[in-house]
């Protein structure tokens, strides 16, 4: 026997040293395979199962550890702890990523990118979980599972349909905002590292004196905004569909190591039902004149995962995990991811997926009655009872809420969101379009006109082509007019 070249012996998943690596067990020279041969048969059966389900949405990700650190006092809006000191670090992993596409799709294609941090902090994990845009197509929950159907592979023709996109997006005028982000310049990041990061949603705060606060989350790109055009994503897709993966990887190995700005608006809880919006519509803004950007801390990432699959595809996400000191707002699609994510993740990777080492809290020590279920850990206190309460000195409850309570009136039912003044679909959209330069609405024109222009109904285009006619007569004129001219080539 050849002596072996490392200390390192090559074993079974039960731990028992491997023979030959090379050659599978046969009944005599050249025979056929024996079923007795458990190395071969652990080794195919494990390679079966090495894929989960992959994610809905968001499948196709990048993620790399870093830190956050304070500049900023804010402690007179929140009492959460990992943000209560100039100066303090927190720990954290992040997760970029496309939306609509599987696994397997480039990163430059035009799609929103999801921006999702992991704060491992002293008093628990807390996820935050949102976009590179500040805005997203739909206000309810209800109509999530539709929406992305339509965005995704055709049951029949098992590809992305314009008709099936644009159908939806008829029928939702409120997406209008969305669209003049998703189509405008800003809709192909030319890294992870280029863009921005939102919240989006509308988050509470809540200081040590009790005190609530409603709070966007903005993390501002150190590195500037950095886009592509549609033709440049289109040769970036094909030359290398992992170019956003390659550009955060190869950054950080290199020591050049991206970073963003936080900034929050805030706005006192009391002036919420007054204002000339609903301020918790997720496809509006709060226009930075009525609520500054007020600056807190720095996000930086220093360290690549190993294990792509453990670390990045094995992370879990959602926007349930609180700290003290940050709660939900009313926001209805907050208030359904609430239950989604979590329930999502239950799903693809188990019950106990809060105990794998990218998920599980690294400053604090996770301490509940939860037990058994699929991959379950032993580390629990020994002889630790599994209910609450007890006479054993297990753990209980702290009798101090995370956030302060939400205000409830009226009767239960399937309600539209409550109107206020200044509620409108379309506005903010035609906001943004006259924001932008004439170079950017040709560009912004010809995106949407060249999804819009393969539509086969009539119906569905001119459905479409009045929104944007609502949102700014000019950007509905021009959109008009650029569709019909690719329709009649």
């Amino acid at each position: 026997m050849p002596k072996p070249t490392t200390t390192r012996r090559l074993t079974t998943e039960a731990g028992a040293p491997i023979a030959d690596n090379q050659n599978s067990a046969t009944a005599g020279l050249g025979g056929p395979l024996l079923l007795q041969d458990q190395h071969l048969l652990e080794k195919l059966a494990r390679f079966n199962r090495e894929r989960i389900p992959e994610r809905v949405v968001h499948a196709r990700g990048s993620g790399a550890y870093g830190y956050f650190e304070v500049t900023d006092d804010i402690t007179g809006f929140t009492r959460a702890d990992f943000l209560s000191a100039v100066g303090r670090r927190t720990d954290l992993f992040i997760r970029f990523s496309t939306v609509a596409d599987n696994l397997g799709g480039p990163d430059a294609a035009r799609d929103p990118r999801g921006f999702a941090v992991k704060f491992y902090t002293e008093e628990g994990n807390y996820d935050l979980v949102g976009n590179n845009t500040p805005v997203f197509f739909i206000k309810d929950p209800l109509k999530f599972p539709d929406f992305i159907h339509s965005q995704k592979r055709d049951p029949f023709t098992g590809k992305q349909e314009p008709d099936n996109v644009w159908d939806f997006w008829a029928h939702s005028p409120e997406a209008t905002h969305q669209i003049t982000w998703l189509m405008g310049d800003r809709g192909i990041p030319a890294s992870y590292r280029h863009m921005n990061g939102y919240g989006s949603h509308t988050y509470q705060w809540t200081n040590a004196a009790g005190e609530a606060f409603f709070v966007k989350y903005h993390f501002k790109t150190n590195q500037g905004i950095r886009c592509l055009d549609a033709d440049q994503g289109a040769d970036l897709s094909g030359k290398d569909p992992n170019s956003h993966q390659t550009d955060l990887l190869q950054s950080i190995e290199r020591g050049v190591y991206p970073s963003w700005t936080l900034y929050v608006q805030v706005m006192p809880s009391a002036e919420a039902a007054g204002y000339r919006f609903n301020p918790f519509d997720l496809t509006k803004v709060w226009p930075h004149t009525d609520y500054p950007l007020q600056r807190v801390g720095r996000l930086v990432l220093d360290r690549n995962p190993d294990n792509v699959f453990a670390e990045v595809e094995q992370s879990a996400f959602s926007p349930n995990n609180f700290v003290p000191g940050i709660g939900p707002s009313p926001d209805k699609m907050l208030q359904g991811r609430l239950f989604a994510y979590a329930d999502a993740h239950r799903y693809r990777l188990g019950v106990n997926h809060s105990q794998l080492p990218v998920n599980a809290p690294k400053a604090t020590v996770a301490h509940n009655y939860g037990r058994d279920g699929l991959m379950a850990s032993n580390a629990y206190d020994r002889h630790a009872k599994n209910y609450e309460p007890n006479s054993y000195g297990g753990p209980a409850q702290s009798d101090l809420p995370l956030s302060a309570p939400l205000a409830l009136t009226g009767h239960t039912g399937t309600h539209a969101a409550p109107a206020h003044t200044k509620d409108d679909d379309f506005f903010q959209a035609g906001e943004l379009y006259r924001l932008m330069s004439e170079g950017e609405k040709n560009r912004l024109v010809a995106n949407i006109a060249g999804g819009l222009a393969q539509v086969a109904r009539d119906d569905v285009v001119e459905k479409n082509l009045a929104h944007f006619h609502a949102a700014d007569p000019e950007y509905g004129k021009r959109v008009e007019a650029k569709v019909h001219e690719l329709r009649e080539d």
